[in-house]
């Protein structure tokens, strides 16, 4: 594999899963990217993560995840593969809390109907515990989900980008829809202070799909 653009330190066991994520990939991105552009968004997607991961073990499988959605957006920008589904992107500044609630609430109620991607201006190290323990309560698990930055290509996929308090260091692009929501951020506050704004999310989302016309629903 190439290491061209791999400048963070790696480990031969990361070096393993890398190469298995790759492989992994490949199969799945078969007839639309060769290897050369797999590698090189795996490894481009290992370095936003190696710098800042809690647990070192989980950076392939951090690179892997945000890999494929990268790919699966420059797919849909270069009209290689396009379902029709409306795609919708959460961004705030630390995708710990705002963005991943309502990512959330949009994967539960959308399910396979419409597509989300989330992202933050100045990426966390976690997803916020307070929102977990919020969405938790409302029988959704966004344990596994991670903060991670916005990529071009990410943007440039969405239908419809809404922001949440990351200001001018949101992108902007010129014809792309957006959508601002006014929400106080749950950073630092306890779980009593973060269900109202995990419901206003909510209300929100539930509006935006009513937008897009898609049918919500229990996934």
């Amino acid at each position: 594999m190439s290491h061209a653009y791999q400048r963070a330190p790696i480990t031969l066991d990361q070096q393993y899963a890398l190469t298995a994520a790759a492989s992994r990939l490949a199969g799945e991105f078969d007839g639309t990217y060769g290897a050369e552009t797999i590698e090189r968004f795996l490894h481009t997607s290992y370095d936003q993560f190696a710098g800042r991961a809690v647990v070192a073990n989980f950076l392939p499988l951090l690179a892997e995840r945000f890999a494929r959605q990268r790919l699966t957006a420059l797919a849909r920008v270069e009209g290689r593969h396009d379902d029709g589904r409306p795609t919708v992107l959460f961004l705030c500044v630390h995708n710990a809390g705002r963005s991943q609630m309502a990512l959330g609430f949009f994967q539960h109620h959308a399910g396979d109907r419409a597509v989300a991607w989330s992202g933050g201006s100045e990426p966390g190290d976690q997803v916020n515990p307070m929102a977990v323990a919020a969405m938790a309560e409302r029988g959704i698990d966004i344990s596994a989900e991670y903060p991670k930055p916005w990529t071009d290509e990410v943007v440039r996929a969405a239908d419809v980008v809404v922001t949440m308090g990351c200001g001018d260091a949101c992108p902007v692009f010129p014809g792309k829809r957006y959508e601002d929501w006014a929400l106080d951020d749950p950073a630092g506050q306890d779980l009593a202070a973060v269900r109202p704004i995990r419901d206003e999310i909510e209300r929100r989302v539930l509006a935006l799909l009513d937008r897009l016309e898609v049918v919500a629903g229990d996934s």
